[in-house]
């Protein structure tokens, strides 16, 4: 039997509902095909797929980065603005192609607020220049009577979009970037542009051009953009086609927040800065290259896991991890799939689902007592990562969330066992009061109508219980919310 203690009354941090983000980029049908298809019966008048839509809203997406990734290099804001039959056609250089530029700057936000999710943009530092980043941020933000606020209004928009947070480029340390850079000159060009963005928006939030967190390019733009940004950037994908392997590296997520999260107290104490920059993990994702054309990954239940526990982390460490999303939402490595007539859900939409609607405002501490299992054999392809020095790992992962009140309880647990598992929740100085409810998916074994995607069960069970603990039963490779009421 697992023993998953929960002690409300230590607190992590407060849980920045940010962590439960969304990312698009022109890519594949990610945006034409998935986010928009004009003239399609399933669109409205501004071509936004309603089915589609309708199901991120479930997920409760709290912010949404755009146009990029790769694509943002090389993209040309002002060719996505004005009438859309006007709009230029581009050659795509990122990921091949063309780009139409009918889905830009006005859609995203628009599409941003039919999701109910803060924009965040990430800026074109590989072809772009700072007075074309200065002139968006003018087009976006600024109420005044300047030339770039007044073409918005002239678009059809004339209060300013406020959008918050601007990323400083897209893995500018990336060979398959356009304009790519040396950690030194990303240091340079950040710098010019952070602070001449603060002079014309003092009000934005500045993400910093991360790698995986330990890397010399991380250590490198910390130390030099401390107190300049407000969030340095994580990306890690992890996949295998391996079960362990595939459930158990999500794991270097873990390892890569608590060395990033070193490297920016280290930088606030070496600048007397009076706060720390926080992480910003803004891309993520099970990627293992199953995919069809377009980077169209046929996710399994397995994945789900690995998704779940990702997700875990990001609650575990609140603190430092102000900001996730999850890459990408529609059709391209992502939860969402479509076809021309209706849209359909993969398993790793399931805990994203259940993460976004069950936790709560704070996290709390919460230690897990039971088996672990070693990788014997590493098989993740294609990242580089070394998930079986991190070992032994827990085959129960669990993360926990109360309110501000403290009386209620959210808890997800992560069984990675191959067997039924036992799990006996404890709480500390709190009791339940009278009812538990327990949300559980586990793999249905047989696929949906689209594109043979595996379906995954949901079940839902709520108990009688009073004292402070509760034993419940894991059935095999699955992922719970649990949620309670507590009292003192």
């Amino acid at each position: 039997m697992s023993v998953i203690s929960v002690d409300p009354r230590r607190k992590l941090g407060s849980l920045d509902r940010r962590v439960f983000g969304g990312f698009i980029e022109h890519l594949g049908r990610c945006i034409y095909g998935g986010i928009v298809e004009e003239g399609s019966p399933l669109s409205d008048e501004r071509g936004f797929r309603l089915d589609v839509l309708e199901l991120l809203k479930q997920l409760r997406i709290s912010q949404l980065r755009w146009p990029g990734g790769n694509f943002a290099s090389n993209y040309r804001w002002q060719d996505g603005i004005g009438p859309k039959d006007s709009r230029p056609v581009r050659p795509e250089i990122a990921w091949g192609g063309t780009e139409p530029n009918r889905f830009g700057t006005n859609e995203f936000i628009e599409y941003c607020g039919a999701l109910g999710a803060e924009p965040y943009i990430c800026l074109n530092m590989g072809s772009g220049t700072l007075e074309e980043a200065l002139a968006w941020v003018e087009y976006c933000n600024l109420s005044t009577s300047t030339a770039w606020a007044e073409k918005r209004a002239t678009d059809g928009f004339p209060s300013p979009h406020r959008v918050r947070y601007w990323g400083l480029g897209n893995e500018m340390y990336n060979n398959d970037q356009v304009g790519v850079m040396s950690a030194g000159e990303y240091i340079a060009e950040a710098t010019r542009w952070a602070r001449a963005i603060r002079r014309v928006d003092p009000e934005v939030q500045l993400v910093a051009c991360g790698l995986n967190g330990w890397s010399s390019w991380d250590r490198a733009v910390i130390d030099h953009l401390a107190g300049l940004v407000d969030m340095h950037s994580v990306h890690i994908y992890t996949g295998s086609a391996d079960y362990w392997t595939n459930v158990l590296a999500p794991h270097m997520a873990e390892l890569a927040i608590v060395v990033c999260s070193a490297a920016l107290r280290r930088a606030r104490y070496m600048k007397r800065l009076p706060r720390a920059a926080k992480i910003a993990y803004d891309e993520w994702n099970i990627w293992d290259r199953k995919t069809q054309g377009g980077l169209e990954e046929r996710f399994s239940f397995s994945d789900a896991l690995a998704v779940a526990t990702y997700l875990n982390i990001f609650v575990r460490n609140c603190f430092w991890v102000r900001m996730a999303n999850i890459a990408q939402l529609v059709n391209v490595i992502a939860p969402v799939v479509t076809t021309a007539d209706g849209a359909e859900v993969q398993p790793i939409y399931y805990p994203f689902l259940l993460h976004s609607q069950g936790h709560l405002d704070e996290a709390v501490d919460v230690f897990v007592d039971g088996a672990v299992v070693e990788l014997q054999e590493e098989r993740l392809t294609p990242w580089p990562y070394r998930v079986r020095e991190m070992g032994p790992f827990r085959l129960v992962d669990a993360a926990a969330t109360v309110d501000r009140e403290g009386r209620r309880l959210a808890l997800t647990i992560v069984n990675r066992s191959e067997g039924e598992e036992k799990a006996e929740i404890r709480l500390h100085e709190h009791v339940f009061d009278a009812k538990v409810r327990a949300r559980t998916i586990t793999s249905a074994g047989r696929p949906t109508r689209v594109g043979a995607l595996e379906q995954v069960d949901l079940s839902d069970s709520t108990t009688p219980t009073h004292g402070n603990n509760f034993v419940m039963d894991l059935p095999a490779r699955s992922f719970t919310l649990f949620e309670a009421g507590m009292d003192a």
